[in-house]
């Protein structure tokens, strides 16, 4: 995982634990002291300190990663 200063909004990450839903991918919603994550299946928010946000994150995916994956995951044009 990147430092935790490299922490941005709208970077989406995958925790240890699964939520209840079933999800495993969540996009930060804010950051500071404490970092709130939103699942990114059911839309609940959950709102941790830092240091335990830390520990819990397996793998942090930035905006322009997750961007650059889909890009060539579409239907094809038929050309």
């Amino acid at each position: 995982m990147r430092e935790p200063g490299q922490i941005r909004l709208g970077d989406s990450v995958q925790m240890r634990k699964p939520h209840a839903c079933g999800a495993n991918e969540w996009t930060i919603v804010r950051t500071g002291i404490d970092i709130r994550i939103r699942c990114n299946q059911c839309g609940r928010t959950i709102l941790m300190p830092r240091p335990q946000f830390v520990r819990a994150a397996r793998k942090l995916f930035s905006r322009e990663e997750r961007a650059d994956n889909r890009e060539g995951t579409g239907p094809d044009d038929g050309d």
